[in-house]
């Protein structure tokens, strides 16, 4: 289970504090999907790293019972100095994984080349993408962590990824992030609004994105 109680998140800038997450609650359990909807800027990927582990609260607390994945395709905590096998390494060292068929198979996923034996700040972003998504296929989570994970790579790529996370991991449970309504509908049968800092629960997804759309609507239109 994974438990969000009164989960704020504050940041300083040079005009004052800024809060970005409000009391976010939140209960998932093992199996169950759920999409995070929201307008740009309105917060869900700061909350998804607060789920990860990457960032912390400002207040609140979060509690897990299972074994969260970082957000796929997420790759700050990769060495840039370091190359591609390199990295590949130090995670399963991490995670207690088997390092020379790891290399293998993050090769035949990637499709990096050579570029795998050179250093990731050679990299182009979407090479780092793939890269960090192919490794964290390496690894088995109870919960995947999805943030526009599925703009990264081509029509093959995107497919392979699919497969990997809703045909072999079917039974995980998911937290999804994405504008790309159908493909919420086609992976959660949970929804939730991100909307001013407030997480806002509904009984099922169509639900969720009705009120976003409508909230969308309502919102002023910017004059050039």
């Amino acid at each position: 289970m994974i438990r969000l109680s009164d989960v704020c998140k504050i940041y300083p800038t040079g005009k004052g504090p800024v809060k970005v997450l409000s009391d976010v609650n939140l209960v998932l359990e093992k199996g169950q999907r759920l999409a995070i909807i929201g307008g740009n800027g309105a917060g869900k990927s700061t909350l998804v790293r607060i789920i990860s582990g990457i960032e912390q609260p400002s207040s609140g607390t979060v509690e897990t019972s299972m074994n969260v994945s970082w957000p796929l395709a997420f790759s700050g905590a990769f060495q840039g100095a370091l190359t591609g096998v390199d990295n590949i390494r130090f995670i399963c060292r991490v995670y207690g994984r088997e390092w020379q068929g790891a290399i293998d198979f993050v090769q035949d996923f990637a499709q990096l080349g050579r570029y795998l034996y050179e250093p990731l700040k050679s990299y182009s972003s979407g090479m780092r993408a793939r890269l960090a998504f192919a490794i964290s296929m390496l690894i088995e989570f109870d919960c995947y962590l999805l943030d526009e994970v599925f703009a990264v790579g081509d029509a093959r790529f995107q497919q392979r990824c699919n497969d990997e996370l809703f045909g072999k991991r079917a039974d995980r449970a998911f937290i999804i992030v994405s504008h790309d309504a159908r493909f919420l509908f086609d992976h959660c049968d949970r929804g939730a609004v991100l909307r001013a800092g407030c997480l806002l629960h509904f009984d099922d997804l169509r639900s969720a994105q009705a009120f976003h759309d409508e909230d969308m609507k309502s919102l002023p239109v910017a004059v050039e």
